[in-house]
Formats: structure tokens, sequence, C-alpha cells
């Protein structure tokens, strides 16, 4: 048989295992790849290519960056490539139906949760912060509504006690290009099976906003760690402690007596700044001054002990 006709869409670096998965596989020939326009990022504002671009300009595909694939001269120059399948990994653009019902052999999108848990923008982070134990990859078709389509194949992954949003995030990505792999195998083999999503089972992965970066300390300090491990490296929790707004890169859960008022600094040393929480308390171990760099106890506490409430 000859390769299937394959137009891939992500854009960043979670996307990319996905795509050498698709390069790496004899059944797929990648006639172009979508991915989004080049926009500021960072302090400076520079232009950057997102990081699918990058890994497809090494390999001298054929690059496309509309801004909207509903502008009609971008779905006409999608439709001329005459794909055979679609695949899709974190592209971040709504796809029309008209993209979705083209490829003679579907749409297919890898989402990085165990759906239907966690449909929607940030599954990684959500799953994190609710305390999963477990969490994985589907690869599913595409339907118009979002992350709502039959599956096809699932991997789980154990979420570990250390992880944070930058561990699993790798984790996940590399798992997302094996289980599409295996997709692909079956779809190419006519062994691939599709399973209805359970839609008294779904959960929501809304995108992170400033309000879920704010650390409420009268909450328990087990869900304050696993948010600032969720939020690790990007785009970080928030915590206030007196006239200090610090980010928080690192934290952990510790016992104490329910003695202070949550908020309360409790104790500083080289090992942390310990802060009474609802429940327990949460020992800040990195931080991050507004304009300062990272630092650890130690560090932040030479330069601002004064500055906390003790």
């Amino acid at each position: 048989m000859r390769p299937l006709k394959t137009i891939f869409a992500g854009t960043p670096a979670f996307a990319v295992p996905s795509l050498q998965a698709l390069l790496g596989h004899s059944g797929i020939d990648v006639v172009a790849v979508y991915t989004q326009p080049d926009r500021p990022a960072g302090r400076g504002q520079a232009v950057r290519e997102s990081e699918v671009k990058l890994a497809a300009a090494a390999h001298g595909l054929p690059i496309e960056q509309p801004a909207s694939m509903r502008d009609p001269a971008a779905l006409e120059r999608f439709l001329a490539h005459d794909c055979e399948l679609l695949v899709v990994t974190a592209y971040g653009q709504i796809l029309p139906t008209a993209v979705i019902d083209a490829p003679a052999r579907g749409a297919i999108n890898v989402h990085a949760s165990l759906l239907p848990r966690w449909r929607g923008a940030a599954p990684i982070q959500r799953a994190l912060m609710a305390g999963d134990e477990q969490t994985g990859v589907t690869i599913m078709r595409i339907v118009e509504r979002l992350d709502a389509g039959p599956m096809l194949l699932r991997a789980t992954l154990g979420i570990e006690p250390d992880d944070t949003g930058g561990s699993l995030h790798d984790r996940l990505a590399a798992l997302g290009g094996q289980a599409l792999r295996a997709a692909l195998d079956a779809l190419i083999a006519g062994t691939l099976h599709e399973t209805v999503q359970d839609e008294s089972l779904v959960t929501y992965a809304r995108k992170i906003e400033r309000a879920d970066r704010l650390i409420d300390w009268t909450l328990d300090a087990e869900a304050l760690s696993r948010q600032v491990r969720a939020l690790n490296p990007a785009p970080l929790a928030i915590a206030s402690l007196g006239g200090l707004t610090l980010n928080v890169i690192a934290a952990t859960a510790v016992s104490h007596l329910d003695t202070h008022a949550p908020g309360t600094v409790i104790g500083v040393d080289d090992d942390g700044i310990v802060v009474a929480c609802g429940s327990g308390a949460l020992r800040l171990t990195v931080v991050q001054p507004p304009g300062k760099r990272a630092m650890n106890a130690r560090e932040f506490l030479n330069g601002y002990r004064k500055h906390l409430p003790l």
C-alpha cells in the first residue's frame, strides 16, 4: 500500500513527538504541516516561531500558518492538499466542519488526558490540581464538539508525587507520540475500533486564568502544594505575604497544628518560608520576587527577610 497523504496540525512543544511519530511511520506521507502564525512572545516580545514549525522546517516539510482555518482562502488551500488523513495535536484553533470532513480516512486528535475526564484547554494542570493519581493520552476522532469524539486508543500514565506541570507535560508528550503510532498501525491495518465517550463522566479542564494562580491560604496545604506543582514552570502560582507578591516555583506541604490564621508566616529558615494554611502549612522553597530571578529560601531571606510579616 502507498503511504497515506497526511496533514499534521500542531503548535507547541507537546505536539512535536506526534509529528515525529508521523515522520517515522512508513505508512504515512506528511504533505503539509499546519501551525499557528509566528507571534511575539517573552519579555522582549520578539517574534517567535512555534516548536512545530521549527521541527517541520528541519525536515523540509511544507508549512502553512493561516490566522484562521475559517478563512475561505485558507480552506481552499487546505483542500488543495487533497489529504487522506488529518492528525491534530494542540493546534490552537477550532477547525471548521469542512476541514474535519475533508480527509477520506478522517481527522484524529491527540489529547493529554484519559477522556472523557478533562476535556478542554488545560488537562495536564487540572489533573495535577485535582490530585488525580493517573492520567494519560487519548487518540480520538475529531468532531465539532470540544474533545467529544469517539475514542480510538487510550494510554495510561501514573502521576508521580513530585510531578510538575512541566515534567508531566514532557512524559505525556512522549506518550502521545507512542500512542499515535499505535493508532496509526491499527488504522492502516483496519483494526481500529471506536468507543463512544460516556457523557456522565465528563469533566472540563478550563484554561488557566490569573485567578487560578492565586494561592488561597484558607485551603488545605496539600491542595496548595499541588497547585504550585501544576503551574510550574508556567504560568506559576502567586502568593501574597504581607506587602509582598511572589511567584511560587516550588513548595511542599508540612504538618502543623492550626493555631495560626491562614496566611501567617510561622517560620523562616534556609529550608523555606512556612505559612499557615486552612489545614497544615506550606513551606515555600523556591520563589521569585517581581522583576527578579528565582531564588531559594536562603537567597530570598538574605534580601527580603525584613519584608516578611514575622
